[in-house]
């Protein structure tokens, strides 16, 4: 059976990995999308949940049972310890539901949407890296009115992630965010090409 190409799509926060992920979407390329699986593993009852809260306690649950992603975030941010004991209970469960799913389709290639894919060390798991670059003060900018956030607190999640140079010495490809929506939506219409094309010469 012939393997699917596995593009994975990452970039800093704030970058615009969702909206490009939606516009490669519109192309017809499945998402896998680790946020969205994530979600999915931390359901009240799940084996992940439990361990998250044997590893960090009840506070870390709100009044239903449901797991309070801010609060654990707070916690996990401003202790690279505890990110990292967070990172060994969720990655090795979110990765095995990507390979599963990408393994499923029948689909020239597939996006595998991954925040963290170079912090994490999950090159391995796609063939090329697609890395949706801008510039860090726009970052900022971005990050800060969405997310209300202090410019202490947009230090704090960005000091969690790669560099805006690391990403791109590791990306096959870029994406620059910084223009308009015509602008983004041509360089994902060439990239898609791009990628039916390495598709029918992969193995």
């Amino acid at each position: 059976m012939k393997s699917i190409l596995k593009v994975g799509l990452t970039g800093g926060i704030g970058s615009g990995k969702s909206t490009v992920a939606d516009l490669f979407a519109r192309h017809g390329a499945p998402l896998i999308d680790a946020d969205i699986i994530a979600r999915q593993m931390v359901v009240p009852g799940s084996a992940a949940l439990t361990e998250i809260v044997a590893s960090f306690g009840t506070s870390v649950l709100d009044d239903r049972g449901t797991l309070n992603r801010q609060q654990l975030r707070s916690i996990v941010f401003a202790d690279a310890q505890k990110r990292r004991k967070l990172e060994s209970i969720l990655h090795p469960r979110i990765r095995a539901e990507m390979q599963r799913q990408a393994d499923s389709l029948d689909s020239p290639y597939c996006l595998l949407v991954i925040p963290l894919l170079v912090e994490s060390g999950q090159r391995d798991m796609v063939h090329r890296i697609l890395v949706v670059d801008v510039p860090e003060d726009l970052q900022r900018h971005r990050v800060a009115n969405r997310d209300h956030l202090s410019p202490s607190q947009v230090d704090a999640v960005l000091a969690a992630q790669a560099n805006r140079s690391e990403r791109l010495a590791v990306g096959d490809d870029v994406i620059v965010n910084d223009g308009s929506r015509a602008q983004l939506e041509a360089q994902v219409a060439t990239l898609h090409q791009r990628y039916l094309s390495l598709a029918s010469a992969h193995g």
